[in-house]
């Protein structure tokens, strides 16, 4: 039997889950959402290794093989941590800053992310690293998580919250974006309306999550850990309210 446990301050990591799926089809998940917390952008780091040590302490007693911190502020603050306390493998996100400092037209890369993300180690090695000769222009989504998390992803109301965020990264000229938040894929359709409305359709949106499923699959074989379980399915479970969780991983 293998179980993973996959976890996010919310819906977000659902987008993470998306493509793992993909890739590993007859696997068994167990997705965690700790949306009573929920955004981690703004916690202290010590609040949030303090929940990911219960988190990872509940995957595994449901039996759980690895875990993915399908978070970017979680992984910035936790990942080291939990490698040094478990013997699990772990796979956590980075910032898809290499292949949007490698496909730039305009040596103007954007980066969305939440505010602990933006601070994180791991970003700035990331930035550091691969970022040579071209200029990085970083923004907050502001709102953006609330938005995830309320099921609110496109309308009149959401262009207006991701507008605010986005203009400033296209105005500066950049043309690849990267999304540093598993919440934000899913407000993808509005993101590019309004990314055209405001004169830059052509502009490329760089969603981690696939590269994250590509890691998981060699950490498993490289752990020796089944690709396949006997019972595969998707196991939801949640801190706070279940309806937009449910109803978002519908959709997935």
């Amino acid at each position: 039997m293998a179980v993973i446990g996959i976890m996010d301050s919310g819906c977000g990591g659902l987008s993470v889950l998306r493509e793992i799926r993909k890739a590993l089809p007859r696997q068994r998940y167990i997705y965690y959402a700790d949306n009573a917390n929920c955004p981690y952008g703004e916690k202290s780091p010590e609040f949030i290794q303090d929940r990911l040590h219960a988190i990872t302490d509940m995957f595994l007693q449901l039996g759980a093989s690895a875990v993915v911190l399908a978070c970017n502020t979680a992984t910035s603050a936790a990942i080291e941590m939990l490698r040094a306390s478990y013997d699990i493998p772990f796979v956590g996100m980075e910032p898809a800053v290499k292949p949007a400092a490698l496909g730039t037209v305009s040596g103007v890369v954007g980066v969305l992310a939440t505010a602990g993300t933006l601070k994180g180690s791991k970003y700035l090695a990331v930035k550091g690293r691969f970022c040579d000769g071209v200029r990085v222009e970083e923004r907050v989504g502001q709102g953006f998580v609330e938005l995830v998390e309320k099921g609110e992803l496109n309308g009149p109301a959401a262009e207006q919250v991701v507008r605010t965020s986005l203009q400033p990264l296209l105005d500066e000229g950049a043309d690849r974006i990267v999304l540093g938040c598993t919440h934000y894929p899913f407000l993808l359709e509005t993101l590019r309306k309004v990314a055209s409305e405001l004169g830059h359709p052509d502009v490329e949106f760089i969603d981690p999550a696939p590269a994250v499923a590509r890691r998981l699959v060699d950490v498993l074989q490289q752990a020796g850990i089944p690709s396949e379980d006997e019972n595969p399915g998707t196991e939801l479970l949640s801190s706070g309210p279940r309806e937009n969780l449910l109803k978002l991983a519908a959709s997935i």
